[in-house]
């Protein structure tokens, strides 16, 4: 018997993987987590699915989205990025992956962990919506707005209330699956992913 899932999704494995496995499921390592803010500022203007089949590709291209060593690039990696037909060659998304790296470092060395500071927004624990229809999903919240402001003021760009609503959909700190999709309450992967 077909699962019911999220009509977003449907039509592609890939999609289809991606939804039962990660989105929506709590993230908590700091890599990763970066990973996923590089990524979701890649989407902005484009589908997530456009950005999700480049992950690998953004991965090889980006040292394996070590933030430590994005913070060090330099023009010659912007240029060597910008020829990339693997990732997306904007060089606003580029130039904004290299600047959050060094946010992000900035923001753990202040307090001990990125994971933290952002999961004490929704005091260490995801909200849980059960919408009834994708109508009923938002896409951006006072919550997501508050995380903008305050990564903006922290230097980071491409981080603007509907990027960080996505983002907390991505990484679990919101569980937007519809009341009638089998992932609504976990059914599968309620576990946290460590290491996305």
């Amino acid at each position: 018997m077909e699962q019911s899932r999220c009509p977003w999704c449907l039509g592609d494995e890939e999609y289809i993987r991606y939804h039962d496995d990660e989105w929506g499921v709590p993230l908590w390592e700091d890599r990763a987590l970066f990973e996923m803010l590089v990524l979701e500022g890649a989407q902005a203007g484009l589908s997530w699915l456009t950005v999700l089949r480049r992950r690998g590709s953004y991965r090889a291209a980006f040292d394996l989205m070590e933030p430590e060593k994005i913070a060090r690039y330099g023009d010659g990696d912007i240029a060597r990025l910008m020829r990339n037909t693997g990732i997306i060659r904007n060089e606003r998304k580029i130039r904004s992956a290299i600047g959050n790296a060094r946010s992000f470092l900035s923001l753990r060395d202040r307090h001990g962990s990125f994971s933290r500071w952002l999961w004490d927004r929704v005091d260490g624990e995801p909200v849980i919506n059960l919408p009834r229809t994708t109508a009923d999903i938002p896409s951006s919240t006072p919550l997501s707005a508050r995380i903008s402001q305050e990564m903006r003021r922290r230097g980071f760009s491409f981080v603007g209330p509907t990027i960080m609503y996505a983002f907390m959909q991505a990484v679990g700190m919101v569980n937007d699956h519809l009341v009638t999709c089998c992932r609504a309450r976990g059914a599968r992967g309620t576990e946290e992913r460590a290491h996305a």
